[in-house]
């Protein structure tokens, strides 16, 4: 009996099962190397925290999350949030509730922090977040929050210029970055990863512009997916809390 497949029909199964299992694999990979959090700002409560309403830094996770929960509320996701100074307080800009805490940092150095472009996370009032170049940001009444670090990690879907693919400089990274549904997403290596394939990782979510948080001190708290870190000597932290009901 002659088979009523022909070999132009099988052709394009084997095809397409070989790309489902290619992306099976692809997926199971990233969920070895990388913890993501996404975050809807128009559904959820995200907040940047510095130091607590007594003036004292938060530092830790821990520190933060007995604070809201002293607040009645869960803690549901937190990360350090950009680079700091010796004495805990941002090396760039920092705006808190409308206020500038700390001014925009334009000046040349050495580190990641000063591997141009780097770059502003930010927060406006109608909770829309931007990622944009250091020397693009402009201040607004309309903005909420504001972190600045660096390098940027992506700028237009390009990958940051001076990172090279093969790279031997890795590290613990975590970083953030602006989905194509304008949701946030942070992740953290759960290996330590060149700067290329941090910033390629985020490239393959499809983020246009994504920002460099830290490396090796980073910590990410996400008891929802048991990754679980609440130590920490930080300066900003970015946390998502939902009220006690």
């Amino acid at each position: 009996m002659k088979n009523k497949f022909s070999s132009f029909t099988v052709f394009p199964i084997i095809l397409l099962a070989a790309s489902v299992l290619s992306f099976i694999v692809k997926k199971q990979n990233d969920n070895d190397r990388f913890v993501t959090y996404q975050v809807n700002l128009k559904k959820n409560d995200l907040k940047f925290y510095w130091k607590d309403d007594k003036g004292q830094n938060f530092k830790s996770i821990q520190n933060l999350k007995s604070w809201v929960e002293n607040q009645k509320k869960i803690l549901i996701f937190a990360m350090n949030a950009g680079m700091y100074k010796e004495d805990n307080s941002p090396l760039g800009l920092y705006i808190e509730n409308g206020k500038i805490v700390s001014p925009l940092n334009t000046l040349n150095g050495q580190g990641n922090f000063y591997l141009k472009p780097n770059g502003v996370l930010y927060i406006a009032t109608n909770n829309t977040p931007v990622i944009c170049q250091t020397r693009n940001f402009k201040n607004s009444s309309k903005i909420k929050y504001a972190t600045q670090s660096g390098p940027m990690l992506l700028t237009e879907g390009k990958i940051h210029p001076a990172f090279k693919q093969g790279s031997t400089n890795l590290n613990i990274r975590n970083g953030v970055g602006i989905l194509p549904n304008h949701d946030l997403v942070f992740a953290m290596s759960k290996k330590e990863v060149s700067f290329y394939d941090f910033a390629a990782y985020f490239q393959s979510l499809g983020c246009k512009d994504a920002l460099y948080l830290d490396g090796f001190v980073s910590r990410m708290y996400l008891p929802g997916k048991q990754w679980v870190q609440t130590d920490g000597d930080f300066g900003v932290i970015i946390g998502v809390t939902k009220q006690i009901n």
